[in-house]
């Protein structure tokens, strides 16, 4: 496929739509480094811990690691779609996506080779309920734009990245991972990469909700399609969460898992009613109800 013309000397970038005020953000807020981290303290804690909760710490972030290893992996379906669709302040944004799932890589990368002192497999972590979603519906969702960028296509592909691995496990992971290590006053310097870690996922999960609810004012019909994908993942997704806890008696930290549940289960219902809100809504009242929730996050 060759071009015609290109955006840019053509009416040039609107840097008042969601994904540029996104990619503004993403500057500010995205360019850390996972190697200045100083992990040195964090390994010196790490020795000090018991058996049950270096296995918990270790389990999450092996869960981690491969799921930000998968995104990295299978996100560019996502980027070409939106590309073919013409949508270069997209695409912009979601060039920053790409560099940011590498970086999240390569941090948790470095907690276990430097602090947890890990070289080994750990796929052991990886339950089947995790496997469902990381090692099979993500990637098939993801790669399937690469021959269908339609709005169905798009809309299961966003809803499993940006709804269900994002919004559902990853913030409910990284509240659990921040929760012990700041409870227990430990390990700063995971501490710190995991709230940078944080500020670039809501990025992406606001994105994924404008993506859907774009995509859902322009045609109702395609609801049952963010239902169906949501509802189908739920059940694995809550069960990766539990799962998690299923092998320590008593639980490491003192943690209670329905407390987690809760949290996984809250920030499901508070996405699907935020997309559900776009059925019927005009464009330009997607841009403005997009543009106050970023204004109000704070990376």
């Amino acid at each position: 496929m060759i071009h015609q013309e290109f955006v840019t000397t053509q009416r040039g970038l609107n840097r008042q739509l969601p994904a540029m005020r996104l990619y503004e953000k993403a500057k500010r807020f995205g360019i850390w480094n996972p190697s200045d981290i100083d992990l040195r303290q964090d390994a010196r804690e790490w020795s000090a811990l018991l058996v049950d909760e270096r296995d918990l710490l270790l389990r999450l972030t092996a869960m981690f690691q491969a799921g930000e290893e998968a995104v990295t992996l299978d996100l560019l379906p996502l980027v070409m779609a939106i590309a073919r669709d013409g949508r270069i302040e997209e695409e912009i944004y979601l060039t920053t996506f790409l560099f940011e799932e590498a970086k999240h890589t390569d941090f948790f990368n470095r907690f276990l080779s430097e602090v947890a002192g890990q070289t080994s497999d750990l796929a052991c972590y990886h339950t089947e309920s995790y496997r469902r979603i990381f090692y099979q519906a993500l990637p098939q969702t993801l790669q399937a734009l690469l021959n269908d960028p339609s709005p169905t296509a798009l809309i299961r592909a966003s809803v499993t990245y940006n709804m269900i691995v994002e919004g559902v496990l990853a913030e409910t992971g990284y509240h659990g991972y921040f929760t012990v290590l700041d409870q227990e006053q430990m390990m700063p310097g995971a501490r710190q990469g995991i709230t940078l870690l944080k500020q670039d996922e809501s990025r992406h999960i606001a994105y994924g909700i404008f993506l859907i609810s774009r995509l859902l004012a322009a045609d109702d019909n395609l609801w049952p399609v963010v239902e169906d994908t949501m509802n189908s993942l739920l059940p694995d997704a809550l069960a990766v969460v539990g799962e998690a806890f299923e092998s320590y008696d008593p639980i490491p930290f003192g943690l209670d898992p329905d407390v987690f549940t809760h949290f996984a289960l809250s920030q499901f219902q508070k996405r699907i009613e935020r997309i559900e809100r776009a059925r019927g809504a005009s464009l330009a009242e997607i841009y403005q109800v997009t543009h106050q929730v970023i204004e109000n996050n704070d990376g």
